[in-house]
């Protein structure tokens, strides 16, 4: 193999060249007009345009990778994950083209590819299965009917793909027609694919897989098993190696499944047998994943092993580098996911200007998969993460120490993140005693908000107050005595500063005066007295909280605030907040975002309502789509609708007024 083609983007595909290059394989990148100034694009020895924006016109486009790739000298093609990487016809188009794909055959792919059809031989090869539906002609009366008989709950599933696409659970038959036009719409829009299932819902399981890997001359091996229960929308946030707290006797059993199911389709390469495990430690088969799975680098750093490379390498014909008897799982990893989304907003992707970004060193401990840097744009055409951020230990407890440590070192500034999330889940008794289950978010005790708001309220006081010039001065100082704000190096100064925090309008005051020492100064601001020093572009400031580290980033009137404890094991403040503009009215505060607004940018792909129409509390007006995943704009009150101000197709920033919607006169 002497050139590769990566028909992928972001994260993977940055991540693929890296091995390729220590490989010395010559690398081909393919790219969108949204990614022409990609990280991968820029990392690639050689880049190749497609025609079009969206996934579906770029990288899910068989013709125009293979021509790619054709052009391009490229005698091999990595798929990565997402997009092609499960296609069977794309497989089968680079076999015709005389290119290597590195992954399974087309068989394999299209018996695994089909949820329904795999659930079948899993039942010939004595894979434990959970009741429910998956004849390929399912259409919405038979599941239904089959969900009828079986009990609510149930879960409804693409049968085509994977990532927690086309996933919806169904408590009720009155929830079954809009989940399924749901599913269907969402799994269409992802595979190409809008084939559905239904299986009973297993409350409170355990999500464990098996990485398997085959080569062409039928040896296989399992490299142990990972744990992805923490997951939000059926999309997996943390994993990690080995699955913690799991029978031996399970463990073994579930590996040995894992291999039976990869032999019953004559598998080749990386794949992923994915299971349910319920309380009892009973297990069940939920999918096979025929390809390098987004976790896999918690199973390299167990392991010891680059699975890239052994793509590459069984691709190219030659055996498994080691045999069962010769793995060994040492120590444990863990991986979060950074994405571009806010938690708080039912986990809406964000779109946007990556103003800072700042990660940990990678060291022997710490490693950070990323396909983006500071300045780049979250698409909303693209899935939104930012980065993988792995962290290991001798030990489970070690890992999560050495998790938390890089997660409070982390800086994102521009787009909402779930950043706080991945320190409260990690830093969680829930997550660090257990028992994993994939309900473990829902579970997760909220943070104090009340307990630390007068502190983030006292640090943007600080950086207000002495970490810049006036507006006019247009940059930040190493000296916080160079504001223009009334402050006296020998006298006591009151400042006032106004800012939109939370969405309301804040007023804090606080005082400052001159320290003992030269250089720092007091602020005594909302029952916090704390000793501040400027050091280069930051603020440090000791107080009763204890010693904290103030940096900003900054757009025009919003700022990014970042207060990093230095000596505890607080979580880092991030607090994004707008300066008021010199006369704004006091005690005014932010208009609310209606609900019938949109939420986030993204594509407009129905539209329920019409002017006149009658609508109750809580109707679905509007559904859009963003990064493949879909989210309903309802009513917030009953009315009348007098306008319509979208259409289908529409693309549409977030904050576009939708639909107006006339209340009900009062009797």
């Amino acid at each position: 193999m002497k050139t590769l083609l990566i028909a992928n983007r972001g994260e993977i595909a940055c991540r693929i060249m890296r091995t390729a290059r220590a490989l010395g394989i010559r690398t081909v990148a393919v790219y969108s007009e949204t990614d022409a100034n990609a990280q991968h694009v820029i990392q690639a020895d050689v880049a190749i345009a497609l025609s079009g924006e969206t996934a579906a016109e770029t990288y899910l486009d068989i013709d125009q990778i293979v021509s790619a790739a054709i052009t391009s000298g490229a005698d091999a093609i990595h798929p990565g994950y997402g997009f092609l990487s499960e296609n069977a016809a794309f497989a089968a188009a680079c076999e015709q083209a005389n290119v290597i794909f590195v992954g399974p055959p087309a068989s394999a792919i299209e018996a695994m590819g089909s949820k329904a059809v795999a659930k079948d031989l899993m039942r010939s090869a004595d894979v434990p299965l959970l009741p429910g539906e998956y004849g390929t002609a399912a259409d919405i009366d038979r599941l239904r009917e089959v969900a009828s008989s079986m009990g609510y709950p149930v879960l409804l599933k693409a049968a085509a793909g994977g990532g927690g696409k086309g996933m919806r659970e169904v408590r009720g038959d009155g929830e079954f027609e809009e989940a399924f036009a749901s599913a269907q719409r969402e799994a269409r829009a992802s595979f190409g694919d809008d084939l559905m299932l239904v299986e009973k819902l297993l409350e409170r399981p355990r999500h464990v897989e098996v990485q398997v890997f085959f080569d062409q001359q039928g040896h296989g091996v399992a490299l142990f098993d990972r744990d992805c229960s923490v997951q939000r929308r059926y999309q997996k946030v943390v994993e990690e190696a080995p699955a913690p707290d799991l029978p031996e006797s399970t463990r073994s059993a579930m590996r040995d499944a894992a291999i039976a199911a990869a032999q019953a389709i004559d598998y080749v390469g990386a794949g992923t047998v994915e299971f349910l495990v319920g309380e009892d430690h009973a297990f069940y088969f939920m999918e096979m994943n025929t390809r390098l799975q987004v976790e896999h680098p918690v199973t390299e750093w167990v392991a010891g092993v680059d699975l890239v490379e052994w793509q590459l390498a069984i691709a190219s014909g030659e055996s498994l580098p080691l045999s069962q008897e010769t793995l060994n799982c040492t120590g444990h990893a863990i991986e979060v996911r950074l994405y571009a989304e806010d938690p708080d907003n039912d986990y809406l992707p964000s779109t946007g200007r990556i103003e800072r970004l700042r990660f940990p060193a990678e060291s022997a401990r710490v490693r950070i998969d990323s396909g983006v840097i500071e300045g780049d744009e979250v698409s909303v055409h693209f899935d939104p993460m930012i980065a993988k951020i792995i962290a290991r230990g001798s030990d489970r407890e070690a890992a999560c120490h050495t998790m938390l440590d890089a997660l409070r070192e982390v800086q994102v500034a521009g787009v909402a993140t779930n950043l706080e999330l991945l320190e409260r889940i990690v830093g969680s008794s829930n997550f660090q005693t257990g028992p994993l289950q994939t309900g473990l978010l829902a579970e997760l005790p909220r943070a104090d908000v009340d307990a630390m708001e007068a502190f983030s309220l006292a640090m943007i006081w600080l950086w207000e107050s002495l970490g810049r010039r006036s507006d006019l001065a247009g940059s930040i100082p190493s000296s916080p005595w160079d504001v223009r704000d009334g402050f006296r190096i020998n006298a006591g100064s009151e400042v006032l500063q106004d800012v939109v925090w939370g969405g309301k309008r804040c007023s804090i005051r606080g005082e400052m005066r001159p320290a003992r020492q030269s250089g720092l100064a007091i602020a005594d601001v909302l029952g916090f007295t704390m000793t501040v020093e400027a050091l280069g572009n930051a603020l440090l400031c000791d107080g009763a909280m204890g010693r904290w580290r103030i940096e900003v980033s900054q757009r025009d009137h919003t700022v990014w605030l970042f207060a990093t404890p230095l000596a505890s094991t607080s979580q880092t403040l991030r607090l994004e907040y707008t300066r008021q503009h010199p006369g704004a009215a006091r005690g005014q505060q932010t208009q609310a975002r209606s609900d019938q607004t949109a939420p986030m940018t993204g594509r407009v792909v129905k539209v329920n309502v019409v002017p006149g129409d009658s609508v109750e509390a809580g109707d679905v007006l509007v559904v859009l789509e963003a990064m493949k995943m879909e989210h309903s704009v309802r009513a917030a009150w009953a009315g009348q609708v007098s306008e319509v101000n979208c259409k289908q197709g529409d693309l549409v920033e977030g904050g576009t007024r939708l639909v107006e919607v006339e209340p009900h006169a009062e009797d």
